[in-house]
Order: structure tokens, then sequence, then C-alpha cells
């Protein structure tokens, strides 16, 4: 057992922490209080090459493993959470599944100008009465002279709307008990999104209602064999928890880091708070917990890199960082006293984001449904 990372790795947080440091964090707030897209910040990252990290040279991406991929969404959301969605819902939603199901002409169609970063990918799965029930895809996509006719609406789709964007991938019911994955590009006529959506966190992150009106698609743009639509969702949600829990732990440890800072500068009855052991005692707890949620994702993540079973450790592991990242901006914002809880401390904003690690790529009790069948219940 060796527990620690390579050299590659430890160049890859290096990289990514001094990116998201230098370039990110002096614009996070205005980005959030302004709600706006951070363009230049994706451009930056393509050039990176952390818009398609895993998908293989060939392609246009960067060849990587799972587990640098979790670093590197780790150390963005450690900045700012935005940012870091962007980046995880492209790569793991939008862009994955083509490079999983797609035939060999659709990957060289779509993929060079998705995992280099040069335009972006959404995958519409969540619908108004579909969230945490998936399977209750009410969408349909009917066969119609070689074209798939579309109608139905999607709900929460991040990355759907950007001036970026190049398509969504849509679960849609194509026959009876039969859901399908649809490719649809943005620009289709009947295809249409709605302004961008009001949030409480993620503000600078781009989320949209997606609607279908009889919108054609060549009968082409299916994505794998008719049918296969709820398994593959399925898969690529097991591998989406894996970046999610990893924003748990980088959101976790940016809360940490602000708490530390702020103990050792506070000063109260003549000293800094950190001396106080009510405090010592939050820091310990938060450290504590943010390496055991660490340990978890980067176990999830090394699994699926070795072809192994993953999906009971990556619901552990967003379960657990989910539920750690609420203690951890909690316990912070609880350091800052008053001052957290002004607009203009960045414990309000990582407060703020935490909310949605316990909603998205599944809720807690999804999670824990998903982790009691791996157990045989």
């Amino acid at each position: 057992m060796n527990l620690e990372l390579d050299q590659e790795h430890e160049l890859v947080r290096q990289t990514v922490r001094e990116f998201a440091e230098q370039r990110i964090a002096p614009v996070a707030e205005e980005l959030d209080r302004e709600a706006r897209f951070p363009y230049d910040l994706v451009r930056e990252l393509a050039e990176l090459g952390l818009m398609g990290m895993t998908i293989p040279e060939e392609y246009g991406g960067g060849g990587a493993d799972t587990v640098s991929y979790a670093i590197a969404v780790e150390e963005l959301t450690r900045i700012d959470s935005s940012v870091a969605i962007t980046v995880a819902a492209h790569h793991s939603l939008g862009t994955l599944p083509i490079y999983y199901y797609g035939t060999e002409e659709q990957r060289r169609e779509w993929l060079p100008d998705l995992a280099s970063g040069r335009r972006l990918a959404a995958f519409g799965l969540t619908e108004p009465g579909a969230g945490s029930d998936a399977g209750n895809t009410r969408t349909t996509a009917e066969l119609r002279d070689g074209s798939w006719v579309i109608n139905g609406s999607k709900l929460f789709i991040t990355n759907a709307g950007t001036d970026l964007t190049a398509c969504v991938t849509i679960t849609a019911r194509t026959g009876d008990g039969e859901v399908s994955n649809i490719v649809v590009p943005n620009g289709t006529p009947g295809y249409g999104i709605s302004e961008p959506m009001h949030k409480l966190g993620w503000r600078a992150s781009d989320t949209r209602e997606l609607s279908f009106e009889d919108c054609a698609v060549p009968e082409a743009n299916l994505l794998g064999p008719r049918g296969e639509g709820f398994k593959q969702f399925l898969e690529i949600l097991d591998g989406g928890r894996i970046s999610v829990a990893a924003m748990g732990v980088g959101l976790a440890q940016g809360a940490y880091d602000l708490a530390y800072a702020y103990a050792k500068e506070r000063e109260q009855f003549g000293q800094p708070i950190a001396r106080f052991q009510a405090v010592q005692f939050a820091l310990a707890d938060m450290a504590t917990e943010i390496e055991a949620g660490r340990a978890l994702v980067y176990k999830a993540a090394w699994l699926k890199d070795q072809g192994r079973p993953f999906a009971r450790e990556a619901a552990m592991a967003k379960l657990y960082t989910g539920l750690l990242s609420n203690r951890a901006a909690n316990a912070s914002l609880q350091i800052h006293g008053g001052y957290g809880f002004m607009d203009e401390s960045p414990i309000s904003r990582l407060y703020r984001d935490q909310k949605i690690l316990e909603i998205g790529e599944g809720t807690n009790e999804v999670q824990r449904m998903v982790i009691a069948r791996h157990l045989g219940l």
C-alpha cells in the first residue's frame, strides 16, 4: 500500500492551485456578485488542458487518469465552486458520454472541440417531474423519416446556454419502457434555452431550463444502442460522483484554510482566537475529516483507473464529502463570526455554494440507497 501521490499528480496539484490562487481568486467574488459566466477563465483552463483531462490525446484531450482529474477539481473548488462545476459538468457529464458510448464518427465530430475546451457540452437528465427519480423521464423522441423528433423539457442543466456550448446529450423515451440518449446540437430548430436561472450558490456557472418542441435531429445522433440510455446515465452518474465528491473535499479545504488564517489573525480578549480550545478543536475536527474525505475520493478515482468496480466507493465518497463540506463551511463561518456573514467575506460564498453538493449528482438520500444496494440490502 502506497498512499503517496506520484510526481505527475503533485504537478497537477501545484499547477492548478497556482492558477486558482492567481487567476480565479481575485475575480471570484465579482463573478459571483454579477452572476457572470467566466469566459476568460474557461479559455485559460482550456489552454492548461483541464477541460478534457481524461480524454485520450488522439481526440484532443490530456490522457490523464481519474486521480489527476479529481485533484484538479478539488483545487479549483478550494477557491471557487462555479469555475469547478463548469469544468466538472463539461468533462464528466458533457464530454465523457460521447467518448464512452459514441461511434468513432461521433467521436471525431465532437471530441476535438470538446476535449480541447474550445466548445462546451451539457447533459440533460433532470426534468420537472424527474429529479431523484431519474428513470421517470417524460421527454420523448419519435423516429420519423430518419430523424428523432423530440418533445419535452429538462431542468437545472449546467453549461447548456453559454456562447461556447456546442450540444447537449439528453435522455428521452424512444419507445415503451425504453430510454435512449440523443445528442442535440445548440441552434437546432425547436430547441429552446431559457435565460440563466437564479441560484443560491454557483452563481457564476450556467444553469438553464431546456425545452423541445418538435425538435428534429438526425437518426445518427443516437448515442450508443437504442434503449441503453438508462444504463448509460447510471454509469455516467457513477463517474460524475467522483468529481462532485472532489468538489466536497475542495470546498471543505477552502473553508478550513479561511478559518485557519482568520483564527490566527483575529484577536479577542487580548489574544488570537486560535489560542482558544473551542476554535482549536473545531479546526482539528475539520482537518481530520478532510483527510478522511480525501482518502475516500482518491480511492474511488483509483479504482476507476484500475478498471475495477467503483460505484459503491463513489457513492460513499459523494455522501461523505457532501456532509463534510456542510460541517466545514458551517464551522468556518462560525469561527469568522459576524464578518463571515458579510458578502465580502469569501466564506459567505463558500457557505452558499456548499448546499448543492448534497443535492446534485444524486441527493444524500439517493447515495444511501445506492450504498445500501451494494451492501446487499
